[in-house]
């Protein structure tokens, strides 16, 4: 076979009929000044190729200018039909065995799925999720938790699927988010009351009491305290960040003191009040009382609502006729026990906590107490209320859900 269809001349010094022979890239050449041999002269003598399609030809140059293999796998597999199984997909790979373009869909039975990966029945993917979704206890496991390798021996061992890899166990969990690897405490509800509680209060953020709804005369204020404060002293200056570096803090420190921080939040408006002591009971935060009823718009409204928990402060039992003696429109609401993530006040204290008290490092109380009523009053110049989503319907479908799986 010819190596190019280029016409080669090659002129002779000494005679004009000679014919000289050269051997050109492993291709014998043969060639006459007076004659020109081409790639097509002699492709006549044995016939013509059949033509290539325009698809054909589009797909080779296609693939050789991205290095992909064009021509069918060489081991083909037995060809079904469509409706005795489903086809299967393929992806194109490279030299390297690398694999790239889209998948495409073969004409020959496969185990492949869209994406590449081999397809494993519903059932066996169900029974290995179970694995994930129960204690480790339950299948007398030494573990107190389980990784994605321990839900793959666990799996290999019983049998549930034959010939899985760890990737993909990790891969059918990450597509339901179970990591049951982690873990979070909580606090399962288990007073009588709470579910009425926990309606009440839900209401107020609402704007309803009692099945009526609220005037603009009507505030609702929630309050707590943020207990025992303290001014650490590092041992060491903290070093400001650098590409590549986090901020570094000491980690020694010295105890310069603590405070508490008393504050009620206005869920209306996204108000704060409070102030800082050296001590929590009912006489503080009877200050804490004081200084907000005194104050335009609580003093003249019809109603103030004050959603506080259940600690020392403001026992449920004594708190209401103190608070209605103090002020007689202070109307004192309880929450239910071990139910302080339904007061508003705890989301801001969590905003103080994250901007202002991480990482601590306070020479003294008085730089601790300065810098967050600074943080009050910035806060407060750009307040608005929380967008609060738990309603009363969801209370009520996330406690009969919690009751089914007790």
């Amino acid at each position: 076979m010819w190596y190019n269809s280029r016409t080669v001349r090659l002129p002779s010094k000494t005679s004009t009929q000679a014919t000289r022979t050269v051997i050109l890239e492993g291709v014998q050449a043969c060639v006459d000044e007076s004659r020109s041999i081409s790639r097509r002269s002699l492709r006549s003598r044995f016939g013509k190729r059949r033509p290539q399609s325009v698809n054909t030809v589009r797909r080779k140059t296609k693939c050789a200018e991205r290095g992909w293999r064009w021509n069918w796998p060489r081991t083909q597999r037995r060809r079904v039909p469509k409706w005795v199984c489903g086809w299967g997909f393929i992806r194109r790979r490279c030299a390297n065995g690398e694999s790239v373009g889209r998948p495409k869909a073969s004409r020959w039975k496969t185990s492949l799925g869209p994406d590449g990966r081999n397809i494993f029945p519903p059932q066996q993917v169900a029974q290995v999720k179970a694995i994930a979704c129960e204690l480790p206890a339950r299948r007398a496991l030494p573990w107190s938790r389980l990784s994605a390798a321990d839900v793959w021996r666990v799996a290999q061992s019983e049998a549930r699927v034959n010939r899985i890899s760890l990737s993909t166990v990790r891969r059918w969990l990450a597509a339901d988010a179970l990591r049951p690897w982690r873990y979070r405490l909580w606090i399962f509800p288990r007073g009588p009351d709470f579910e009425p509680k926990a309606r009440a209060v839900l209401d107020l953020y609402q704007g309803i009491w009692q099945g009526e709804r609220l005037g603009s005369d009507c505030y609702v204020i929630s309050a707590d305290e943020k207990t025992s404060i303290q001014a650490r002293r590092r041992c060491h200056a903290p070093e400001v960040c650098q590409p590549g570096r986090p901020m570094r803090v000491e980690h020694e420190y010295e105890r310069g003191g603590a405070l508490a921080y008393l504050a009620a939040l206005d869920v209306r408006r996204g108000k704060v009040i409070g102030y800082l002591s050296e001590h929590t009971g009912v006489d503080p935060f009877h200050e804490l009382v004081r200084r907000v009823m005194e104050q335009e718009p609580y003093a003249r409204a019809r109603r103030v609502f004050w959603i506080v928990d259940n600690g020392p402060s403001h026992r449920p039992t004594t708190c209401p006729q103190r608070l209605a003696r103090m002020y007689p429109n202070a109307v004192a609401v309880h929450l239910p026990i071990h139910a302080s993530w339904l007061n508003q006040i705890e989301l801001y204290f969590s905003i103080l906590q994250r901007k202002v008290l991480t990482p601590n490092d306070f020479p003294d109380v008085q730089a601790l107490e300065e810098r967050i009523l600074r943080f009050q009053e910035y806060h407060n110049r750009q307040a608005g209320p929380f967008r609060w989503t738990f309603t009363r319907e969801k209370l009520e479908s996330w406690y009969c859900r919690l009751k089914q799986a007790a």
